[in-house]
């Protein structure tokens, strides 16, 4: 019995390494400096982009499939006599789709939280020396009769792109970055209405944060008397939305900006790239009432196109906003 313990630890041992690596503060400076950089790059729309916004998920896992299927393909032709020159090509197709990748997972590392970016730091330096590798590689392999060199190369940067992958493997899956975390309301939020507070509870244009079924709801009565309702955990890492900025029919979240159309919830502005689940209201006995919209109720929420269209007011999406 006494041994059961011991030897699970000693299975947990890399898991244990990266609980470690969670807590290390040593790089938090070079973070912050690495952070700042990324934020002031001049992307402009391209921010939301890279981020993956019109995708509705993270762009970066999906931008990456490019330079490690090319290197792993070139690994495979490296065990095959007489295909030096279609690994080299390989080798070099993957070069050049790294970039990319790597700009796209900047912008998504600058948003993270501490612990996770800590990660994502080690992350970005195991790839930054794959990507070293490959290019000594290559470089060997273009050079006449270097071409054994350039194999050993390869294999270190394989080697290099493995650890990268498990690290982004936690980060996606242990440390949820790029998960939606506000899928789960749907599960959670019982069918029907539930009553939030009186109207006089929720000043004009102030966001003010209610409970139902133990979700945080976030609830913003306009001048105008209609009254919205969204989840309140930001879907990109579950930030206070009653915390942030409400303007221009929009809320903004404080922890990274992303910013959420109140009618609908819909992710105007990224990092975040899920909408906010939304809720119908109506005013009851001077009690304001909230009932989750559902896609099983035929209640559909608009695509990005039709998004677009509302947010520049040629739709009505603000007239699910109230009713009595």
């Amino acid at each position: 019995m006494s041994t059961t313990p011991r030897r699970r630890m000693r299975q947990n041992r890399v898991l244990s390494l990266l609980d470690r690596l969670e807590r290390a503060s040593r790089a938090d400076p070079a973070i912050d400096a690495l952070r700042s950089a990324v934020r002031s790059l001049p992307l402009g729309r391209g921010r939301d982009v890279l981020h993956g916004r019109w995708l509705g998920h993270p762009l970066h896992p999906l931008m990456v499939q490019v330079p490690v299927g090319s290197w792993l393909s070139a690994a495979v032709l490296d065990t095959v006599p007489g295909r030096s020159r279609e690994a080299a090509l390989l080798v070099g197709v993957g070069l050049a789709a790294a970039a990319p990748a790597a700009l796209a997972g900047a912008v998504d590392w600058a948003e993270l939280h501490r612990e996770q970016a800590r990660v994502g730091l080690v992350h970005a330096v195991a790839n930054g020396a794959a990507v070293g590798l490959y290019a000594t590689s290559l470089a060997c392999r273009l050079r006449g009769g270097r071409t054994g060199a350039g194999r050993v190369y390869g294999l270190l940067g394989l080697t290099a792109v493995g650890l990268g992958g498990m690290l982004g493997g936690h980060l996606a899956y242990r440390q949820a970055s790029g998960a939606n975390h506000a899928e789960e309301v749907a599960h959670v939020v019982r069918e029907g209405w539930h009553r939030v507070g009186a109207v006089a509870g929720f000043p004009a244009g102030q966001p003010v944060r209610r409970v139902v079924d133990d979700v945080p709801v976030l609830v913003v009565r306009e001048s105008g008397g209609a009254i919205h309702a969204l989840a309140e955990r930001c879907s990109h890492l579950a930030g206070p939305l009653s915390e942030g900025t409400v303007a221009d029919g929009c809320v903004r979240c404080p922890w990274h900006g992303s910013v959420f159309r109140l009618s609908d919830g819909w992710n105007v502005r990224g990092p975040a790239t899920a909408p906010q689940p939304a809720f119908d209201t109506r005013v009851l006995d001077g009690h304001v009432e909230v009932r989750l919209r559902r896609a099983d109720r035929g209640e559909r929420v608009p695509n990005g196109r039709e998004a677009e269209r509302q947010r520049a007011g040629t739709g009505t999406g603000a007239a699910h906003g109230h009713s009595s």
